[in-house]
């Protein structure tokens, strides 16, 4: 019995590292979309915003969201970037 509550267990994980994966892509996706709409002038919607944030434009981004954001993380003290 308890060799079977294992193996349903470990189905379990395999059946959800799938979905979880996938939920990862789409996030990449979602930052790519995000940094295409910042090169093409700046975000469009606050999950933009957000994701450009928390991870940032690429170079050469010309867009003033994005410049904005660089000047912040320049002015931000020595600890707390460390802390990032």
């Amino acid at each position: 019995m308890h060799r079977i509550a294992i193996g349903v267990f470990s189905l379990c994980l395999l059946a959800m590292a799938g979905p979880l994966a996938a939920r990862g892509l789409a996030e990449a996706g979602e930052l790519e979309h995000a940094r295409a709409n910042a090169r093409a002038g700046g975000p469009i919607s606050s999950r933009d915003s957000e994701l450009l944030e928390r991870h940032g434009c690429l170079s050469g981004t010309n867009s003033a969201f994005c410049k904005k954001l660089v000047r912040q993380r320049w002015q931000e003290p020595d600890r707390q970037r460390l802390r990032r």
